[in-house]
């Protein structure tokens, strides 16, 4: 199961529709590694003034790797995560998630070309 999901949301979403904070904050406790990923992401963009900024080190286990890839995975999880943090995400790999300003179209269009997910193949990547 990707999201543990409160009562009180299931009821929420059998209602209508779902408030977008508590979308979010389901996100954000139910995958606490993808969570942090992006928020560290976010604010090192936010320090730097990069148009964006990326994750290169591998998660920790299967666990961490299996919750960056529901979330990202997800077009309901990533829009809403883009909405809460104003960024767009992108995803190589099983790892290598990337945070770009709105308007950082150019940067954002290299990022996902098949040329870029190429040139970030590795060995030690295969199996992910």
């Amino acid at each position: 199961m990707s999201l543990s999901v409160s009562n009180d949301l299931l009821d929420q979403a059998r209602a209508g529709e779902v408030d977008d904070a508590a979308f979010v904050a389901c996100v954000r406790d139910s995958l606490p590694y993808a969570w942090a990923t992006i928020t560290a992401l976010v604010e090192r963009r936010d320090r730097s003034g990069a148009d964006f900024a990326d994750n290169q080190v591998p998660p920790p286990d299967e666990a961490a790797r299996g919750q960056l890839l529901r979330c990202l995975a997800s077009d309901a999880m990533r829009g809403a995560l883009e909405r809460h943090f104003g960024v767009r995400l992108a995803f190589q790999n099983c790892h290598r998630v990337a945070v770009f300003r709105p308007e950082a179209t150019e940067a954002y269009r290299e990022f996902v070309t098949p040329r870029a997910q190429i040139l970030n193949q590795s060995p030690e990547l295969v199996d992910c």
